[in-house]
């Protein structure tokens, strides 16, 4: 058996949590966790530790938090005398001078089928774009953003009720029993990289909150794409009654129209249905400004939404379709 491998980790969310807990548990030592400073969170501003930060702390593991990846953090990788660094969802590029140091270079862990959706946010872009198929890819990195060499890859089929957030925690549930292996078996030279196919790249930008508001004039496909996207963050929404609506469930129908994109059609006891620009969608769960998610049923009870339209802004006391 090979001598176990001295680790350097670097990661923040949950996703990275999951790698990096693999790791603790194996024969291998975790020398050290770099993490994103500590940022306020939710209502009081808190201060709360990352999910990756708090894991290390529980685990005894040294952690630095540096803003950027300056010469203090080069001398302080250099003086562990890592043999690989592993990064899952960090936050920072790394530059050159850091890629170069770990005796086998650092490892990245990314949630996509590489080339397609190198960046920020692949899986909501791979749900967005009614990609029946992602997976994680395991990468030798490089200077430039997930341009690196793969290592391995494992493929995860996308449910048509995945939202963002199941099929992050499958992708990380795939990525934390996978890569302790493919770190043995790049220690023991059994991997063959493969560059990546740079005519089939696609770039996953970051996702905002107000790419979440819902344009009613797109397809009711493409509207329950992003709806499922953006569930748990940032969450898909409309305005009703000067109020914003998050709209955390919904299903594509078949009912036939003929109104304009936003319109209530219909509404039953289990969705509202809603006109798009082609196309019905039916509203299952929702959840008003301050109130809880409820669903359709319990909305129509409270609400009159017959005659109404849902809006990608508040349009004053008379609801009318945006332009």
């Amino acid at each position: 058996m090979s001598k176990a491998l001295k680790i350097i980790f670097a990661g923040t969310p949950d996703f990275a949590a999951s790698a990096l807990q693999a790791c603790i548990a194996s024969r291998h030592h975790v020398v050290a966790v770099f993490t994103q400073p500590d940022r306020p969170a939710g209502r009081g501003r808190k201060i709360n530790y990352g999910p990756v930060k708090q894991l290390a702390v529980d685990a005894s593991i040294p952690v630095f938090q540096p803003q950027c990846l300056n010469q203090e953090q080069l001398a302080q990788i250099e003086s562990l005398r890592a043999d690989v660094m592993l990064v899952s969802a960090y936050g920072l590029l790394l530059p050159k001078t850091i890629l170069n140091i770990p005796k086998l270079g650092c490892i990245n862990i990314h949630a996509s089928l590489l080339p397609r959706w190198r960046g920020a946010a692949p899986i909501q872009r791979s749900i967005i774009a009614g990609d029946q198929k992602t997976g994680i890819s395991i990468m030798q990195m490089e200077e430039g953003l997930d341009t690196g060499p793969v290592l391995q890859q494992f493929e995860c089929e996308i449910q048509a009720t995945d939202t963002g957030s199941s099929l992050h925690d499958r992708l990380a549930k795939i990525a934390s029993a996978e890569i302790v292996q493919v770190l043995e078996n790049l220690q023991d030279g059994k991997l063959i990289t493969q560059p990546q196919d740079e005519s089939q790249v696609s770039h996953a930008k970051k996702i905002t909150k107000q790419e979440a508001c819902i344009d009613w004039h797109l397809s009711a496909v493409e509207i329950a794409r992003k709806i499922r996207a953006f569930n748990s963050w940032p969450v898909a929404y409309t305005y009703f009654a000067q109020q914003r609506l998050r709209i955390w469930q919904a299903e594509v129908s078949n009912t036939k129209i003929d109104k304009l994109p936003g319109s209530v059609l219909s509404r039953d006891k289990q969705s509202i249905e809603v006109a798009t620009g082609k196309g019905v969608i039916k509203l299952i769960a929702i959840q008003l400004s301050g109130g809880k998610i409820i669903s359709a049923q319990d909305f129509i009870n409270a609400h009159d939404v017959s005659e109404l339209c849902f809006t990608a802004k508040p349009v004053g006391n008379q609801l009318r379709v945006s332009a």
